[in-house]
């Protein structure tokens, strides 16, 4: 079987399973998709490789159901790079790992600048990885073979990485900590469904006026709807900038519509009475909009001084610590404790204010037993010292 050819029958699944399952060690993987060009987030193309198997192409719309490629691995640990952007495609056909190596999770754990793959394969493995096809069009058939020698060579190459800063975690004595991260990674959550959904619109917030929010939540929800129908990106039909236009400039009919050079995509012009369409139905609503629900999203940290001045004293003081042991350790802030949920506990404490209560609101959070072993004593006494400093109130706990 020729390495660069992609797998795209069950016969052909089937015998690569069989080659995989017989190899040894971990089991590389990777998942590319066409982010940009379509609605879904679906994988591709999935290239696998594994020591005494070699490297497999496989083909996911063609072949359906993958999971006898997850079941082939069995208990082994699964190597990827930057895993959480691959997870819920792979899982999506049946692939579902158990134990998992983050070779981009890894290196940002070592401090290393730089934690693209290219990046950190020439700085371990001395060799360069051109990234040209990074973010080409995956769902074209059939794909080209630079394309596929490209995607190839990327996860040929990630368990020999994986091996390389497998044993700077160990010398660092961070191996502890990235295992932690890994398991996080594979037991995190998906987000749940936003509630208005067409409220992610670039430039929405600046809408003012009822008639004009109807607009705007109409032509997103059709454009969405028609994307969703065709799979295609949403912002390659009509981008937002062409939905906010519009909403500005208020033609007031197709021909202005037509008209308008700030209203582009490639069906604005193919599906323009899909958007004028849209547009009358959102002149023509009465329906009055909710207010918006604040719900857990916290004020920007800018504003902290006047709206919470106490809390903005606690986070100024636990962001310095953070910041600190940050470059001590060599890990950067952000996965040192993720900065919501320092915000979190900085805007609304526990009561009584003790290391142990901080190290409880923190795991609810999702922080890891090792953010808060390093963390939540520490963090506990400075928000103690700034709610007793002067002009402000002690704390409930203190």
């Amino acid at each position: 079987m020729n390495e660069r050819t992609v797998i795209d029958t069950p016969e052909g699944f089937d015998a690569a399973v069989t080659r995989i399952a017989a190899g040894t060690g971990p089991i590389a993987i990777d998942a590319e998709r066409a982010s940009g060009y379509r609605y879904s987030q679906r994988a591709y193309l999935i290239q696998v490789f594994r020591r005494g198997s070699g490297s497999f192409l496989f083909d996911p719309p063609a072949i359906g159901d993958m999971s006898a490629l997850g079941a082939a691995g069995g208990d082994e640990e699964w190597v990827l790079h930057a895993a959480s952007q691959d997870l819920d495609c792979l899982r999506e056909v049946g692939i579902r790992p158990t134990r998992l190596f983050d070779t981009e999770l890894s290196a940002r754990l070592l401090g290393y600048p730089r934690v693209g793959l290219g990046a950190v394969v020439e700085q371990l493995l001395g060799i360069h990885l051109a990234k040209e096809h990074s973010a080409v069009d995956w769902s074209t058939r059939p794909l080209p073979d630079s394309w596929l020698e490209y995607a190839a060579l990327d996860v040929e190459l990630l368990v020999d990485l994986r091996d390389r800063l497998a044993g700077e975690l160990r010398e660092a004595g961070k191996d502890g900590i990235a295992a932690q991260e890994f398991d996080a990674e594979l037991s995190k959550p998906a987000k749940p469904p936003r509630a208005e959904p067409w409220r992610r619109l670039s430039g929405v917030h600046a809408i003012r006026g009822q008639q004009n929010l109807a607009v705007a939540r109409e032509l997103w929800t059709v454009r969405d709807k028609h994307a969703r129908g065709t799979d295609t990106a949403p912002g390659r039909l009509i981008p937002d900038s062409s939905i906010i236009a519009v909403v500005k400039e208020k033609p007031r009919t197709k021909a202005q519509l037509a008209a308008m050079r700030t209203f582009r995509g490639r069906a604005s012009r193919t599906e323009l009475d899909r958007w004028w369409a849209a547009i009358e139905q959102g002149r023509a609503s009465t329906e009055p909009f909710a207010p918006r629900v604040p719900g857990e999203t916290l004020p920007p940290p800018r504003a902290w001084a006047e709206k919470n001045p106490a809390a903005d004293a606690r986070l100024k003081a636990a962001k310095a610590h953070v910041t600190e042991l940050s470059e001590a350790r060599s890990i950067p802030v952000e996965n040192l404790l993720t900065p919501d949920y320092l915000r979190r506990v900085a805007w609304a404490p526990p009561s009584p204010l003790t290391a142990s209560s901080i190290d409880d609101a923190l795991a609810t959070l999702g922080a890891r037993p090792w953010q808060r072993e390093l963390l939540a004593a520490e963090v506990a006494r400075l928000f103690v010292e700034a709610d007793q400093s002067p002009g402000e109130a002690p704390s409930a706990g203190s």
